[in-house]
């Protein structure tokens, strides 16, 4: 095995997905009706894996499971990776995101259990600057949009937040900012995945990782 290279990836994650608001998951409990059908979306502002820079590449994945997935449920997962990325990006990136390079998402990668595979696609993430929505495009394949939660008693242009969520997918010591999913549509048959959900949890949490040494 080639010697990992130091590296590090810091940016934005969101998932829309089928529970009610705001997520069990996020809580270290079961999901919704004990199962979950979701879309992960992750965009790098800034990165690096050895030598080749990561900057502004975007990932998408689909995952769907039943139980608790922090007490041993397991998680069905495809992945589409950024088409702008080169060979070394593309290496890169399946190296980090698939756990190979140790860190958090070495942890996270250890709940899939029945991995779909991996495929190059455009991937479209967008972030608003103060959090009041987000959304994902895999074009004819995935759409997933939310908007920030707000009520009665929220102050306006504040974010309804959580400090140190128990259950975060991006590790720990994140804040969250829960939202409503306006889409959540999903068709890729080809790796057996299809919903429909709208007006269901949301949520988007920065991630900041790296390599054991860096």
């Amino acid at each position: 095995m080639s010697e990992i290279p130091r590296w590090a990836v810091k940016g934005d994650w969101f998932d829309v997905c089928s529970c009610d608001v705001p997520c069990p998951c996020e809580f270290a409990r079961p999901p919704t009706f004990n199962h979950c059908q979701g879309v992960l979306a992750y965009h790098i502002r800034e990165g690096h894996y050895g030598d080749v820079t990561l900057d502004g590449l975007n990932l998408v994945a689909l995952g769907e499971f039943e139980g608790n997935i922090w007490d041993g449920a397991k998680v069905a997962m495809a992945v589409f990776v950024d088409d702008r990325a080169d060979d070394a990006q593309q290496a890169a990136l399946a190296a980090v995101f698939g756990g190979a390079a140790g860190g958090w998402p070495a942890q996270f990668a250890a709940l899939v259990a029945d991995d779909r595979g991996v495929q190059v696609a455009p991937v479209h993430v967008e972030v608003a600057d103060d959090l009041s929505w987000w959304r994902a495009e895999v074009p004819g394949r995935v759409i997933a949009a939310a908007e920030a939660l707000t009520g009665p008693t929220t102050p306006p242009g504040a974010r309804v937040q959580l400090l140190n969520p128990p259950g975060s997918e991006v590790g720990p010591g994140q804040v969250a900012t829960w939202g409503v999913a306006t889409a959540n549509r999903v068709s890729a048959t080809d790796v057996t995945f299809a919903w429909d959900w709208a007006g269901k949890s949301s949520k988007h949490i920065p991630f900041d990782w790296s390599g054991p040494d860096e």
